[in-house]
């Protein structure tokens, strides 16, 4: 156990409980079995500040309270949503059960992959309702996935055209599809736009009794809905057939919440180059060759097919 764990776990009156690290992506994420068990998060160091972290759980708080199955902020014993302990964000969270909707970033074979992707887009279209009958407290700040957020002179993710691997040839196509996007997304000022996941892939939804269970809102922020859609979307591009469950999550949507899709391949694209600005700073990691050629492949096809 190290010592910043240590004294979380003092902060929220859980001494002596025993910790297991699950996670070290962008967060490492603790289960604590206590009773009932909870996850304790320790934040990627200067990924978010305190402001933008009680946000999130100031947001998820509200979508748990309005029947959203998502995990529940879990004050500190100073009633406390989160703490800075040696200079790194903690907080901690009510522990979700569920079967992981992914394995592998694969659709886990043992889901009824439509029946499962259809209920997903049911609870993504609610995520959006709840979230616009919300009003945020006056401190609340999020990113937002905008124009700016994505194809800006410093987009959230990263400048993807920027990416050293790229060849000269896809460099340019990027810069293309960059440019275009700007001229595209200006002329649609008022199109769906609110609080987003921005982040749905299925390692980030659990299926529980009541269906799925919504995790990690660590990217959530404000963005087009269609860009919402299409992280979901393109994920189902891993699977053998992914046009069933991309009906069935658009299905599950609109049977919910009615959205113009006219636009969602550029959305789709625009999911896509983010992930080629968001390796970048990742290429040293295991494994990261192989997500950067996947990346690439993809971004420059969607690319070249919204620049015809």
């Amino acid at each position: 156990m190290t010592d910043i764990v240590a004294q979380a776990l003092s902060l929220w009156g859980l001494t002596g409980c025993q910790t297991t690290l699950l996670a070290e992506r962008e967060n490492h994420v603790y289960r604590i079995d206590s009773a009932p068990p909870l996850a304790l998060r320790l934040h990627r160091r200067g990924s978010r500040s305190t402001a933008e972290l009680l946000s999130e759980l100031d947001w998820m708080a509200a979508l748990q309270a309005q029947g959203l199955s998502v995990p529940r902020p879990y004050p500190a014993l100073d009633k406390a949503l989160c703490h800075q302990i040696d200079g790194q964000i903690v907080d901690v969270l009510g522990w979700v059960d569920g079967v992981p909707m992914g394995i592998g970033g694969r659709l886990n074979p043992a889901l009824d992959g439509p029946a499962t992707y259809r209920a997903l887009g049911q609870a993504m279209a609610r995520l959006h309702i709840l979230s616009d009958a919300w009003t945020p407290p006056a401190h609340f700040t999020r990113h937002a996935w905008d124009a700016g957020g994505l194809v800006g002179d410093a987009p959230l993710w990263g400048r993807f055209w920027e990416n050293p691997r790229l060849t000269a040839d896809q460099t340019a196509l990027m810069v293309q599809v960059r440019d275009k996007a700007r001229v595209l997304l200006a002329a649609m000022p008022g199109h769906d736009f609110g609080l987003i996941h921005a982040d749905l892939v299925v390692e980030n939804v659990l299926i529980g009794p009541a269906g799925p269970q919504l995790i990690d809102f660590d990217d959530g922020g404000y963005g087009y809905r269609l860009f919402d859609i299409a992280t979901v979307l393109n994920v189902t591009l891993r699977e053998p057939d992914p046009a069933p469950l991309q009906q069935a999550f658009t299905q599950g949507y609109l049977a919910t919440r009615p959205i113009d899709l006219t636009a969602l391949p550029l959305f789709q694209t625009l999911r896509a180059l983010t992930y080629v600005g968001w390796i970048v700073p990742r290429l040293s990691e295991p494994g990261a060759a192989a997500r950067h050629t996947r990346f690439t492949a993809l971004a420059c096809h969607m690319a070249e097919t919204l620049m015809t």
